[in-house]
């Protein structure tokens, strides 16, 4: 399926309308192509000393600023930054009919980004699976990441550690992706939407709901879940010679908590700061994301990245 076939885009809301045009009018979006031909779509905003975000599940560069869970987030980093992100392979504006979709593909996306941009040197942002592969990139180019900045992330998938009744589970909803995903009934992303930010309003679980069919396809959605049970990042993590902050929600329905703990425990000197929600995304009307972004801000500040 190709990234510009897409479904009815939900009503926008989030942030102020201003803002959301200035960042949407101020962002620049460009394509690079990776080794194996796979187009990726990127897109910076703001001025200063970048800040690359890798990719994660569920992000449409175009759409990003209207949701309720990135669009203060990324206003907030751009303040004072230039703030690079992009979408992975599989979804959003980048191409949709890809050959591979695993961990190896998804550094090889972040690598073609920094190399089209040129960057040097940088601050590198995880969420979720974005943490592994960040935490890949920065094993593989020790002298180009500055600091790295994880949020409910993990080394390993599920496949790798869930017991029996979990991977059934699991396995019960990929088959439940492929069927509901695309369809005009939301009860088959809502489970996702509910894991995803169980504290968030009705009102922002809907939008959620929506914003989904926007990002990928239904195969590509349930290929996404296999691909993220199989990473493993867990041998390299001792590699890391960078400065690590490592923020995690305390009782994350997707991610456990210990998850990240491991993260921490495992990177030489890493700072780890636990997050009082229930959201594995957190959401910018919740105490915990002002306290995400406190300590985002004083990491940068410390370090001097």
């Amino acid at each position: 399926m190709a990234a510009g076939t897409e479904p009815a885009q939900p009503a926008v809301r989030r942030l102020e309308p201003s803002l959301r045009r200035a960042h949407t009018r101020e962002q620049k979006i460009g394509f690079c192509k990776v080794a194996d031909g796979t187009r990726i779509a990127f897109a910076s905003v703001g001025k200063g000393p970048p800040l690359v975000k890798a990719a994660n599940w569920l992000t449409h560069i175009e759409h990003d600023w209207n949701t309720p869970i990135w669009g203060a987030c990324f206003a907030d980093i751009a303040r004072d930054r230039t703030f690079v992100r992009y979408d992975e392979r599989g979804c959003g504006l980048s191409d949709w009919d890809v050959g591979r979709i695993d961990l190896d593909s998804f550094v090889d996306d972040l690598e073609a980004v920094v190399d089209r941009l040129g960057l040097s040197r940088f601050p590198l942002l995880g969420i979720s699976q974005g943490a592994a592969v960040s935490i890949a990139y920065a094993v593989r180019h020790p002298e180009r990441v500055s600091g790295l900045i994880l949020i409910a992330g993990y080394s390993s998938g599920w496949r790798l550690h869930a017991d029996e009744e979990e991977i059934a589970r699991r396995n019960a909803v990929r088959q439940l992706t492929e069927v509901g995903w695309g369809t005009d009934n939301p009860a088959y992303r809502h489970i996702f939407s509910r894991t995803f930010m169980p504290d968030a309003a009705p009102e922002d679980l809907a939008w959620f709901d929506e914003f989904q069919r926007l990002t990928t396809s239904p195969r590509n959605a349930a290929r996404f879940q296999d691909a993220f049970g199989d990473i493993d990042v867990r041998h390299i993590l001792a590699e890391v010679r960078t400065p690590t902050l490592v923020l995690h929600a305390t009782d994350d329905q997707r991610i456990p908590l210990e998850q990240g703990q491991m993260i921490a425990t495992a990177i030489p000197g890493a700072r780890f700061v636990p997050l009082d929600s229930k959201n594995h995304v957190l959401v910018e009307y919740e105490p915990a994301w002002n306290a995400c972004m406190s300590h985002i801000r004083d990491f940068l500040r410390e370090t001097g990245i």
